[in-house]
């Protein structure tokens, strides 16, 4: 019988270091096998590839969050020079980076994009159902220097199309977006979540949507709090929320308590942003802190609150087998 609390990962898994030492076609299919069988021992309900369909030997220390996703587009030149860097310095849209991922020059298209692939190919060697993870066309649009549509809502709607037409039939059971930048920008919410949107309408399986706060090196990046985002958060046409709480306000549960059905929530239970490895007890009491905030029948789901890609692989399989231990640990399993 399922549990009535499902557990999760949000999305990326450290890269192996033999990976990264050797990497190959092969070593990547072997890598991604070992991180869902990880994920499955320890009893998770919905693991994900660990986002290492986006691993590049050129840039191993990251997971793909945007460049990804922008490179192979078509319309954008990812060769920049000095004006490029300049002009973007002149936008402060995104204060944590000192270049724009790419340079619009023309109608985006889906290019040498092909989530179809990479996700087929974390089917083949998933073992179950398991989510496919992709970054919000918001987040990506403020990484760009757009020098074609001169309009930040046309160039963000114009990413939502290519996205939206990537995730139709991917064979995974859920799929989800990852948007770590709204949060500190919540007056830009009704553009992301039309946007967010219009890429969820492509999805044929569950619709999940990823919000943090951020994670660079265990710092936050963008400040901000959950109330005001309670409007967005109804707005989503989502199955279920992935929302960042365990490095977060024990208050901020008041405001997600006004987030109203059908939406089932997803609370953060086990803080990436620190070394210590939660024990059973402690995630327990973060998961019935959440319940009585929450309301009865209203959290569906516990997880980290955000992905394991900047922690050691020994840390991150700890704290995996932990979430399990404590979701089993409240519900008297």
């Amino acid at each position: 019988m399922q549990p009535s609390i499902l557990t999760t990962t949000v999305g990326s898994y450290p890269i192996p270091d033999w990976l990264a030492a050797l990497p190959s076609e092969q070593a990547l299919i072997d890598a991604t096998r070992v991180v869902f069988d990880i994920q499955r021992q320890a009893g998770i309900d919905l693991p994900t590839d660990g986002e290492l369909c986006r691993f590049d030997v050129n840039h191993p220390d990251t997971n793909g969050m945007i460049e990804y996703f922008i490179a192979p587009l078509e319309g954008v030149r990812t060769r920049l020079g000095r004006s490029d860097y300049e002009a973007f310095a002149r936008k402060q849209s995104m204060a944590f980076r000192r270049k724009p991922a790419a340079v619009v020059t023309g109608p985006l298209g889906e290019g040498g994009l092909n989530l179809l692939a990479h996700c087929a190919r974390a089917a083949s060697v998933a073992g179950g159902p398991f989510k496919f993870t992709l970054t919000s066309p918001y987040m990506l649009a403020r990484t760009l220097l757009d020098a074609h549509y001169h309009d930040f809502e046309a160039l963000t709607m114009a990413i939502a199309g290519v996205l939206a037409k990537q995730v139709e039939s991917l064979p995974c059971a859920c799929v989800q977006v990852d948007e770590a930048n709204l949060p500190g920008n919540p007056s830009d919410a009704p553009l992301a979540a039309r946007a967010i949107n219009c890429v969820l309408a492509g999805v044929t399986g569950q619709k999940a949507v990823h919000l943090c706060f951020g994670n660079y090196g265990g710092q936050t990046i963008q400040a901000g709090e959950w109330a005001a985002l309670v409007d967005f958060l109804n707005s989503l046409q989502a199955d279920h929320l992935v929302l960042e709480l365990a490095h977060r306000p024990l208050q901020d549960l008041d405001a997600l308590a006004r987030v109203g059905p059908p939406v089932r929530l997803g609370v953060g239970v086990v803080d990436v942003k620190v070394n210590h490895i939660e024990t059973a007890d402690e995630i327990a009491r973060r998961i019935d802190a959440a319940e009585k905030k929450l309301g009865p029948g209203r959290l569906g789901w516990v997880h980290p609150d955000c992905g394991f890609w900047m922690l050691k692989r020994s840390v991150a399989d700890r704290k995996i087998e932990a979430l399990v231990r404590g979701r089993d640990r409240y519900l008297g399993r």
